[in-house]
């Protein structure tokens, strides 16, 4: 089980404290405005009864395709999952409160709540659990990827499933706690736009590009919700969210950039977590075609990196170092540590582009999402490769619908994956060479089957040694660079408590907030 490593800290002030320090400072300094401000913020949320969170606008609710963080932040409000997890990756019960897994690790068995009903006031069933997973399988896609062993989903009973499994699979009941796979009443229709989970808050009123309004489920399983009411307000520019909790239209903010967060840290008014997670961002190029398909071009590109410097500029000491794989230190008995990247060299880096056929260097458009810090990300990265003679114009595109339309088919491009809890996930979904996000579409028959061994292994010794094979393979050949896995943060207006930050910021619940 992944555990999570807690951030050493030396007795000399970081970059970051040095700059948390300024950004005291700059709150410091407005004195009597500040305080003004403080007062009039939020005057009267307690006795209104609701909490506002600021995200980026959803482009899509189907359960099956999703995938921005306020996509899966509204279906984490709606429905619930068989399983859950914590913010130190333990698995938690949710529908399924307890299970068993049979000796060889092929079949699962989970035992469901028997008091859950649907928002229509039906009651959840192990009918319920068969049908959704089944739809889930049905539809193909990502979902397919996570549970691919599944052979068969079968009720024992009005409260029992049983999962029987083509191999074994020491990750299955991490794999149930993926985003996508929420608990659906059987036979459920137009999904993305009625949603009827058995959630603690009720879609009240969904306005296109502006908020969802979600009431309090009364009869929610696990108790009522705190609050009365939950409401995400919508915006397409992440500083215009951060604006609308700055000045108190909304009550708090899961996705910022690292300096923002670093300036509500300073601002009394408001609250601020950090945690670290197996987050990360990363650049990818296309390795089925020029120039990404040559070994050299994707050489070129790590020795044009220098990760520790991307990732001090961007991060600004929060998080960790990455080595070129999805694979972090939050995965400590998995991870690489006696194997680095090799130190940055622009001449070689372009000698090696002159190898491989561009003696001129190259020139691309590097595709760059527009929230939180990736634009910065991009920057940082274009800068160093300039060096190398590797030019890149980067073009922002719409976080949503980036990956809707784009993020799959562009040459060069830079992705965010939120943390997952078994580093086996990543690489179903996106490195095994018929993944369906396999975004750089790298085939490598020796990965494929280092991946089908990990996925399957029960001998944790032999896993880790495979997985850190993997990763070597990664840091040598691959079409990938991960400079840095990153801190989720979340901000809170003061009068807000109760909110436990999830690492994937979309799955964490607020229906234990209080207002005060």
């Amino acid at each position: 089980m992944a555990t999570r490593d807690s951030r050493l800290r030396s007795s000399a002030p970081s970059r970051r404290d040095l700059l948390k320090i300024f950004a005291a400072g700059m709150t410091s300094a407005v004195g009597t405005i500040a305080l003004d401000n403080a007062a009039r913020l939020n005057p009267s949320r307690a006795s209104d009864g609701a909490l506002r969170i600021a995200w980026l606008t959803p482009a899509q609710l189907d359960p099956r395709s999703v995938s921005g963080m306020s996509e899966i932040a509204v279906l984490n409000a709606l429905y619930d999952y068989l399983v859950e997890t914590d913010a130190s990756s333990n698995l938690v019960p949710a529908l399924a409160s307890s299970w068993e897994r049979s000796d060889d690790g092929a079949q699962y068995t989970l035992h469901l709540v028997e008091h859950a009903r649907f928002h229509d006031g039906s009651p959840f069933s192990a009918r319920d659990v068969v049908w959704s997973i089944q739809w889930q399988l049905e539809a193909g896609g990502t979902i397919a990827d996570v549970l691919a062993a599944v052979q068969s989903v079968e009720a024992a009973g009005e409260h029992s499933v049983v999962f029987q499994l083509s191999a074994p699979d020491p990750d299955f009941l991490y794999r149930l706690s993926e985003y996508k796979i929420v608990m659906l009443k059987a036979g459920a229709e137009n999904t993305g736009e009625v949603f009827n989970g058995t959630g603690p808050f009720i879609m009240q009123d969904l306005i296109a590009g502006d908020r969802a309004i979600m009431r309090a489920n009364e009869q929610y399983w696990r108790g009522a919700p705190t609050i009365d009411r939950l409401e995400f307000l919508f915006f397409d520019d992440q500083q215009a969210a951060i604006a609308a909790v700055q000045g108190g239209t909304a009550d708090g903010i899961l996705r910022l950039d690292n300096f923002s967060f670093l300036n509500f840290s300073g601002d009394f008014r408001f609250n601020t977590l950090d945690i670290p997670t197996n987050a990360h961002h990363m650049t990818r190029i296309r390795a089925d075609r020029p120039p990404g398909d040559d070994i050299r071009v994707r050489q070129a590109f790590k020795l044009a990196t220098d990760r520790r410097a991307v990732w001090e500029r961007v991060q600004l000491g929060f998080g960790a170092i990455g080595k070129d794989s999805p694979i972090g230190p939050s995965f400590a008995q998995y991870f690489l540590d006696d194997a680095e990247p090799p130190p940055r060299d622009p001449a070689a880096a372009a000698a090696l582009l002159a190898e491989a056929g561009y003696p001129g260097g190259l020139d691309m458009i590097l595709h760059v999402p527009n929230s939180g810090v990736m634009p910065d990300f991009a920057q940082a990265m274009a800068a160093q490769w300039e060096e190398a003679g590797i030019r890149v114009e980067i073009e922002l595109e719409e976080e949503n619908n980036y990956w809707v339309q784009k993020w799959l088919d562009v040459d060069l491009g830079v992705t965010w994956w939120g943390d997952r809890v078994v580093p086996q996930i990543y690489l179903d979904l996106a490195y095994r060479s018929d993944a369906t996000w396999n975004e750089s579409h790298w085939q490598d028959e020796r990965l494929d089957e280092l991946i089908d061994f990990t996925r399957s292994a029960l001998d944790e010794e032999a896993r880790a040694a495979a997985y850190k094979e993997i990763q070597r393979l990664f840091l040598d050949e691959g079409p990938i660079i991960v400079p840095y896995f990153y801190a989720t943060f979340m901000v809170m207006a003061s009068h807000v408590s109760g909110v436990v930050l999830h690492p994937f910021s979309g799955r964490t619940h607020f229906h234990r907030a209080v207002l005060s």
